[in-house]
């Protein structure tokens, strides 16, 4: 068998992960959090690491212990590798986890983190009810953990991984990821469907807003226009009461409404879209869409003309995860990061907007 890796601490580990897998990395939280830092670390105190013929399973990692972690010398690290599995062996010391932590290892941040996004390998030719362990990470992978490896270098070994083992989807997720983080510190410009163009305050609401009037309005809507764009401190950036008037919708700034309402002007009856942006909170809720259905049936709207959009920034994004739960039936969802795809709400009532008009 080929040698271990250089030992490297807890710590680094769980340093290092965040940059390895930024936002926007498929199942992130699996892959950064403390158990995945830590399955990492025993992963390479075992010596888990492809083309090596060894394997970690998840009992290396719920059987690990304070005081046997600090055991660096090659032999102690054999030894524990190989001595967890002899039921009268006992590990001395502290143990980190307890053995009903097996599962979170295994399918969490193994199955549906590192193995999933391309880090660990799984060996295959095992049964599914053998207790060897399956798990290596990859050498490239494994590499990025060298305590020797600093500074640029590491940013460029790190660079190197994600362009070859991150997909082409999840490395555009990445990239839109980090313009909403860049968002923060600057003003956002957008660029409307007439041509023209505001400047938003900073911060990720608006740079999910100009999403929606660049990115959705022209990929989902045939014709589509700007009715009205507000943001936290500036009620109203866009009104366009001229078009509002030809459709028949009159806008009042005191109706409390969304933040962003789109029009379709392709179809024979215009599809009018009210759209919440979801950087935190503030999501098209079932009492959310009945108050703006009172505006639009007031003003002789077929609710097969209106839709409801909720917008955010990325599905596993905080923003999202906390009000999924409450987005209303019939309404749709849509994430800067995946631009091509609709969520869909369906809902059994007969006044909702045609599907096939977003579809």
């Amino acid at each position: 068998m080929a040698g271990f890796p250089p030992y490297v601490s807890r710590g680094v580990v769980a340093e290092r992960l965040p940059s390895i897998f930024p936002e926007g990395t498929p199942n992130r939280t699996y892959c950064i959090r403390e158990l995945a830092a830590n399955t990492v670390f025993t992963a390479l105190y075992v010596g888990a690491v492809e083309e090596t013929g060894r394997f970690l399973g998840p009992v290396h990692v719920y059987r690990m212990t304070i005081e046997q972690e600090a055991k660096t010398a090659d032999a102690e690290r054999e030894a524990y590798a190989t001595g967890v599995f002899k039921k009268k062996r006992q590990v001395r010391g502290e143990r980190w986890y307890a053995d009903n932590t097996r599962e979170s290892v295994r399918d969490e941040t193994l199955r549906d983190g590192l193995v999933a996004i391309g880090a660990v390998i799984r060996r295959e030719d095992l049964p599914t009810t053998s207790s060897l362990p399956r798990y290596a990470l990859k050498t490239d992978f494994a590499k990025l953990f060298d305590p020797a490896l600093q500074g640029t270098a590491l940013e460029a070994a790190i660079a190197q991984f994600q362009n070859t083992h991150l997909s082409k989807g999840a490395l555009a997720r990445v990239t839109i990821m980090r313009a909403g983080a860049a968002a923060g510190s600057a003003g956002v410009l957008v660029t409307f469907p007439n041509g023209e163009t505001r400047q938003l305050a900073p911060g990720a609401s608006s740079f999910i807003a100009q999403g929606v009037v660049e990115v959705f309005a022209r990929r989902f809507l045939a014709q589509p226009a700007v009715l009205w764009l507000s943001e936290s401190g500036n009620k109203i950036v866009m009104r366009d009461d001229r078009i509002a008037n030809a459709i028949g919708l009159k806008i009042e700034a005191d109706k409390n409404l969304p933040d962003l309402i789109l029009a379709d002007l392709g179809p024979s009856e215009p599809l009018i879209v009210f759209v919440e942006v979801v950087a935190t909170d503030g999501a098209i809720t079932p009492r959310r869409q009945e108050a703006i259905y009172e505006l639009t049936d007031a003003a002789g709207f077929d609710r097969k003309q209106i839709a409801f959009l909720t917008a955010y920034q990325d599905r596993q994004s905080a923003g999202f995860k906390k009000t999924v739960a409450q987005l209303a039936w019939g309404a749709f969802a849509w994430f800067v990061s995946e631009p091509d795809q609709v969520m869909i709400l369906r809902g059994g009532g007969k006044s909702q907007a045609h599907l096939s008009v977003l579809m």
